[in-house]
């Protein structure tokens, strides 16, 4: 168990080094995601350690005390929220959860890790940082693909100036998924949208944080599976959000960028990774991001033709991961490392990267996305969250 000692703010945890034992994880939201991510990585630090789980699904409970080896479970979020043993906590659930659960657990002095969206809009985004920062716990966005070390790799030639002046981004993610219920993902009250929330939000926030902020957009969504059977062909509710996204932007700085991403793009399978392509064009050269090979990157200066090369050792883990790079899924893998950014940011009393601010100003885009879409226009961006 690890010291409570706090000081003068009721909330702020001091983790003196040579008092410090395990942070003290609970999970809220005990499926797929939460089995083949977040447990992984709280295994792989060993700061961290998972104490207890809640999920309203007392049969999936039993299985994760179990799989997890955990005995300590829930079925009431707040109750966890305020069980003084738990120090940090993931939110793994339905979207339109994540606010009010969020808002507990800060209020029980909990530091959260949260899956993206933070929110079904941006209000609920912004609330949620708010609360985070005045309560002074920590936050982080599970904005898994900024962990991928070819997508660190990029930014390292980006921000270092090795690509010249950005002049344009671009980023297609095409899954060839089943044309079959989504279950809760495929309605708007509990997903907000479809691929726009689930899977373009990750790109709209990786293009920021390489080039910076965006001032505007256009956008559009289309939707063309109604998902009215579940996978053994039964009847259901048919879907009401989006299979499509895509978006145009400008950027602060004069950059622009391209944006598209889809669920059902036949023949982009990839042993279930699928197809992801982020690319960064400067003055001075072009580099490329694939989660396909994450651990390789394309680079290409002016008047040669791109080609792979290995991501530097130095890129395949964060600075002090004790995660081995060369062992595991490569696709897979270095999503454990947000288990350890948060750990990092609690024991050394620092901001966790990316917050829940960036999740804030990554869904102010994509609410901008609909609200393009539905008055087929352009749309100039506000991502204050203060």
């Amino acid at each position: 168990m690890m010291s409570s000692e706090i000081d003068s703010s009721p909330i702020t945890h001091i983790y003196r080094e040579h008092r410090m034992q395990k942070v003290r994880f609970g999970i809220i939201g005990a499926g797929a995601v939460s089995d083949f991510h977040h447990v992984p990585g709280i295994r792989v630090d060993p700061r961290a350690e998972l104490v207890a789980v809640c999920d309203p699904n007392a049969e999936l409970l039993e299985k994760r005390r179990s799989d997890w080896g955990i005995d300590k479970l829930y079925t009431d979020y707040e109750k966890l929220a305020q069980d003084p043993n738990v120090d940090a906590v993931i939110i793994a659930t339905p979207n339109d959860t994540h606010c009010d659960i969020a808002l507990a657990c800060i209020e029980g002095g909990k530091h959260i890790m949260c899956e993206k969206p933070l929110g079904v809009n941006f209000d609920e985004a912004r609330r949620m940082y708010q609360a985070a920062r005045d309560r002074n716990v920590k936050h982080l966005t599970a904005f898994t693909y900024r962990f991928a070390p070819s997508m660190r790799y990029l930014r390292h030639l980006v921000k270092s100036g090795m690509l010249g002046e950005p002049r344009h981004f671009r980023s297609q993610r095409f899954l060839d998924w089943p044309e079959t219920s989504w279950g809760w993902r495929q309605y708007k009250k509990r997903a907000g949208a479809g691929d726009l929330f689930d899977m373009t939000i990750h790109r709209i926030d990786l293009a920021m944080d390489l080039i910076g902020p965006l001032t505007a957009i256009c956008g559009a969504v289309a939707q063309f599976c109604p998902r009215d059977k579940t996978a053994d062909g039964k009847p259901c509710p048919p879907s009401e959000v989006d299979d499509w996204s895509s978006l145009i932007g400008r950027f602060e700085n004069g950059a622009v960028g391209v944006w598209e991403g889809s669920t059902v793009m036949k023949g982009y399978h990839h042993n279930g990774v699928g197809h992801e392509w982020a690319e960064v064009n400067g003055t001075e050269a072009s580099a490329v991001y694939r989660l396909q090979e994450p651990n390789v990157i394309m680079v290409g200066k002016s008047g040669e033709t791109m080609k792979p090369m290995p991501v530097p050792e130095e890129f395949l883990v964060i600075p002090g991961s004790p995660r081995n790079p060369h062992e595991g899924v490569p696709s897979t893998v270095f999503r454990y490392d947000l288990i350890y950014e948060l750990v990092s940011a609690i024991v050394e009393d620092r901001p966790a990267v990316p917050g829940f601010d960036h999740g804030a100003q990554a869904q102010a885009v994509a609410d901008a996305v609909l609200e393009s879409n539905e008055s087929m226009r352009w749309v100039k961006l506000n991502l204050d969250v203060e």
